[in-house]
């Protein structure tokens, strides 16, 4: 290297993500792209008197993360709601509803999310309780996993919900024996308020944008895919707020939206999809063309798409075996559409039935137009039929994991392993399978429905305990490993959040992994994950991330 450098990382440990060399001592940037790769001796004597020395201080650099399956407008937007993603229990929730109600008594409605299903009996909170803290005013919270909503009685009847009310066919409203809707709401009949909920004006997407942005930035983030840009559960379509941001300088990150697919809808949308798409061409840090298809629900509220029936209260099999929003058979005709066009595919799997269609449905696009690389990929996938493991490298399906949730914890050692059974237990979340057979795996974490953290999944992923010690306290069980036959390399961990999800977004030729001539995307951790214990991998924290060589977040 015969230029010098305009940073130079030093006296630390370098996991490039690259398999052709994935480790190294120090890394060179000149003008926004890696530069050199090797040993401290090696890149150290290119530096010049103007040289900025990072200091790594025993720590690692790597390459920025890559969020494969994140919302962040709507994280940004519910953290300057009513937000209720770091408490726990009942009374906290209606202590910060009640002081976010005093203190925004101009909202005409009280709105946010944040509450996690394992805090009330059976994952099913009551309007009762939330009319004591807004008696007199419409509230609308939506839960973490954002399936479900949590409403009061001004709410209900704001938006018209009474006991003659039908169940919408893609959700459900939750009833009292008389028939009366007890404040919970699930999947598609959120949408029943969320249709009359006050929109909110281009500057709060703006702004929440701007916010997720830079809380990203804070765990190492420099890329993501949007999983659903379109509107959706109260939420406008965020595509213009994109537009917007990438065409003004504002966005830095690079980006792939996942342009939603209406499945009250059929063919006929296809065409806007490719207009949508269309809009985006040429604007560098976003993209527009995967498509989002949600195949089923959650586990907890028995809509993920099951093969054989959940069971009741009392281990017996029982008549629900979840949902499949679109028509399997029509789903196979929509993906070999979309494929034929050149679209990627992002599905929402949860079940195994849910599974086996998106890959039926990804086999039909596979013979309809032969081979591609188009980089569909199937998010979730808690439940999967044995069969269909090796379907995933046969098809080159990717797998997209979100390794927060394979653990013991609450709401899945109350509400979901009971009603799946042992057999399907030992199925879930197959991250260590799937790399056995061969499939290509990203990650991302769902945020808001989970910490955006990479370290944290990456931790899970690795161990199958919680992240923290203190989560291991709270939730004694946790401390136990997950199916740990399941578990998977750190190193393995690590390249599935950077270069696997690159990977997805079809920017591998610019990001992803510290390889010269690639974009200097990186993060700078405080420690080295590799010589730590195992159980603090998770408290690892992100010092310092560069964009193009640009520092865009340093920890205070």
């Amino acid at each position: 290297m015969s230029a010098v450098p305009d940073l130079v990382f030093l006296n630390g440990r370098v996991f490039t993500s690259d398999p052709a060399r994935p480790y190294a001592q120090a890394v060179a940037v000149r003008g926004g792209r890696i530069a050199a790769v090797g040993s401290e001796a090696e890149v150290a004597r290119t530096r010049g008197p103007r040289t900025e020395i990072v200091d790594l201080a025993g720590g690692l650099v790597l390459p920025g993360f890559v969020d494969a399956h994140v919302h962040p407008i709507k994280g940004g937007m519910e953290r300057s709601r009513c937000n209720l993603a770091e408490l726990s229990g009942l009374d906290a929730y209606l202590e910060r509803i009640g002081a976010y109600a005093a203190a925004h008594p101009d909202r005409a409605w009280v709105e946010g999310g944040g509450w996690s299903l394992s805090a009330f009996p059976g994952g099913l909170p009551r309007r009762e309780a939330l009319d004591r803290v807004c008696p007199d005013r419409p509230a609308y919270l939506i839960n973490s996993d954002h399936h479900g909503a949590w409403v009061n009685s001004r709410g209900l009847e704001l938006a018209g919900i009474d006991a003659s009310t039908p169940d919408p066919v893609d959700g459900r409203i939750e009833r009292d024996a008389d028939g009366r809707p007890t404040g919970m709401l699930h999947e598609g009949a959120m949408d029943l308020v969320g249709r009359v909920l006050p929109r909110a004006d281009p500057a709060e997407y703006a702004a929440g944008l701007a916010d997720a942005q830079r809380y990203l930035f804070s765990y190492g983030i420099t890329g993501w895919q949007d999983a659903i840009v379109g509107p959706y559960a109260g939420y406008d379509d965020p595509l213009p707020t994109y537009l917007d941001a990438a065409r003004s300088g504002a966005l830095k990150a690079r980006v792939t939206g996942a342009l939603w697919w209406d499945r009250a809808r059929g063919a006929e949308q296809i065409e806007e999809l490719e207009a949508r798409r269309a809009r985006a061409e040429g604007l560098g840090r976003f993209r527009a063309g995967s498509v989002k298809i949600m195949q089923d629900g959650i586990a907890e509220n028995f809509t993920a798409g099951m093969l054989d029936p959940y069971l009741d209260a009392s281990g017996c099999p029982c008549e629900e075996r979840g949902l499949s929003y679109v028509d399997p058979a029509e789903l196979r005709g929509h993906v070999a559409e979309l494929d034929r066009r050149g679209f990627q595919v992002h599905f929402h799997a949860i079940g195994d039935r849910a599974v086996r269609e998106a890959l039926d449905s990804l086999a039909a696009a596979r013979s309809a137009n032969g081979p591609g690389d188009l980089r569909h990929h199937i998010a979730h996938l808690q439940v999967v039929h044995p069969d269909d493991v090796p379907r995933f490298a046969e098809l080159g399906v990717a797998a997209n994991l979100q390794a927060l949730w394979a653990t013991h914890h609450h709401q899945m050692d109350e509400l979901t392993t009971p009603f799946l059974g042992p057999e399907r237990d030992a199925r879930q979340y197959p991250f260590g399978d799937l790399l056995r057979t061969g499939a290509r795996v990203c990650m991302g974490s769902d945020w808001p429905v989970t910490t955006p953290n990479p370290m944290a999944a990456i931790h899970v992923a690795a161990h199958r305990t919680e992240p923290t010690h203190e989560a291991r306290a709270a939730w004694p069980a946790a401390s136990t490993p997950f199916q740990p036959h399941q578990r998977i390399a750190l190193a393995e961990a690590l390249h599935a959040y950077t270069a696997g999800s690159a990977w997805i977004n079809h920017a591998e030729t610019e990001a992803g992994t510290l390889t010269p001539g690639l974009r200097a995307d990186l993060a700078v951790l405080d420690r080295d994950p590799f010589a730590l214990d195992p159980m603090d991998i998770g408290t690892t924290e992100v010092r310092m991330t560069f964009v193009d060589g640009e520092a865009v977040y340093e920890r205070a």
